[in-house]
């Protein structure tokens, strides 16, 4: 009886060693999931505002319709960017997920899986870096072409304050 007791033990503290192992991991996969949640919202409203402004553009000539059209162009590039950085971001996330599952598996069957582990935690660094620096490109589009009038800004001060 004590013998199984000791191999019970024994895989209770084995379980528990794995899941120390990828307590890291799944604390990444809440931060990109964090990081998921503001991309998709961002396209959402870029979306939005995208379809309103293609409504009115038939009924639009002139300078309007032009200023809507340059809108258009410059909502489509930031689309594209979030869309982007949403694909890298879920890559990253799926590769964190193949991490956690190796390191489960090669600990159930000891066998050193050291080589798997760091590639696909690369893999998912590079992919997660890729998602952030296009989320930074879309965030520096959207400041770019967004201009308060400066009525609004100066308050009556001089712009060099």
């Amino acid at each position: 009886m004590e013998a199984v007791s000791a191999v019970t033990d024994a895989n209770v503290s084995l379980i528990a060693h794995i899941i120390q192992l990828a307590v890291a991991p799944v604390f990444l996969l809440a931060g990109i999931g964090s990081v998921l949640n503001v991309l998709a919202h961002r396209l959402a409203r870029v979306v939005d505002h995208a379809r309103r402004i293609e409504a009115r553009v038939p009924e639009e000539t002139g300078a309007m319709r032009a200023a809507d059209i340059k809108a258009l162009a410059v909502l489509d590039r930031r689309m594209a960017y979030t869309h982007w950085a949403i694909g890298l971001c879920t890559t990253a996330a799926l590769l964190i997920c193949l991490v956690v599952v190796v390191l489960f598996v090669a600990d159930l069957v000891a066998i050193n899986f050291a080589i798997p582990v760091s590639v696909l935690f690369i893999l998912a660094m590079i992919s997660l870096t890729m998602g952030l620096l296009l989320f930074l490109a879309e965030v520096t589009v959207a400041t770019r072409h967004v201009r308060v009038s400066e009525q609004f800004v100066l308050k009556g001060r001089p712009r060099n304050e």
